[in-house]
């Protein structure tokens, strides 16, 4: 059993909701991502196409080329700047996934779990990349506003049996796959809550767990309506619970203070 790898969120757009865009310019954001790794981050998650679910559903998908010109500087930046770096790249597109591994990322990141670019799986294969299939209700424009489900955990576990059968019939690996289960995308508060209680039930899927709880708006309805900055008591309890219940990797923004919580939370998991 190995420790939780900490995942320092890097959105380089001019729209995230979580720091408003303040590391869109290429420099930031390297200067942002030096800093979570001296924080104690393991992995430095690159995004460039904000995935807001209040908005998200209603724009349209971020010009690839674009997007590419967004997160290959970063990428390619930050490996000549501190070589070795562990970098997963957030995209949904395999041509976009593609320019990332060029640039030297060595993870995927597919919010849409396979579900909007099939390619991704191949280039996971190809690449030998390890890939992390999130759950959603649809695909990344289509998230339904009142998610219905019979037993979510059951349903989000035969989600990922479909998802990980299609990666492994395109070549993936068994030891590539990890799940996530989509806090926050398609899933109303209650919902959100008790896939953190039930993780355990994922876990049993016999694939390492992501937990991505940092910052999400349904902390901000437990919070009495606390913006995204202000929900840092609210992601330690989620990110403690989720690293209890064996989640592998948690993907956080407030790097220095998660990585300390998920050392002692470990160090109680383990005793």
């Amino acid at each position: 059993m190995d420790p939780p790898v900490v995942m320092g969120v890097l959105n380089v757009t001019p729209d995230s909701f979580s720091d408003g865009g303040l590391y869109a310019k290429s420099e930031l954001a390297i200067q942002r991502a030096l800093q979570m790794l001296d924080e104690g981050a393991d992995l430095i998650d690159v995004g460039g196409e904000s995935t807001r679910p209040a908005t998200f559903r209603d724009e349209s998908p971020l010009d690839p080329a674009e997007e590419i010109a967004r997160i290959a500087p970063v990428i390619r930046g930050l490996i000549a700047v501190r070589p070795g770096t562990c970098i997963s790249v957030d995209t949904y597109k395999a041509n976009v996934a593609h320019a990332a591994l060029g640039a030297g990322a060595t993870v995927l990141n597919d919010i849409s779990g396979l579900g909007y670019d099939p390619r991704m799986a191949e280039l996971a294969a190809t690449a030998g990349a390890p890939i992390i299939l999130m759950h959603m209700p649809g695909t990344p424009r289509h998230l339904p506003e009142s998610p219905q489900y019979g037993d979510i955990a059951l349903d989000i576990c035969e989600y990922f049996r479909e998802r990980v059968g299609m990666a492994l019939e395109s070549g993936v690996h068994h030891d590539q796959i990890v799940l996530d289960p989509g806090i926050g995308f398609g899933k109303d508060l209650h919902q959100n809550l008790e896939i953190i209680k039930r993780l355990p039930e994922l876990k049993a899927l016999g694939y390492p767990v992501l937990s991505g709880p940092s910052r999400k708006s349904f902390l901000g309805k437990l919070l009495d309506g606390a913006p995204p900055d202000d929900r840092l008591e609210g992601t330690a309890a989620a990110v403690s619970l989720s690293i209890a219940g064996g989640a592998d990797i948690v993907r956080v923004h407030d790097v220095k203070f998660m990585a300390r919580l998920a050392r002692v939370c470990d160090a109680i998991v383990r005793a």
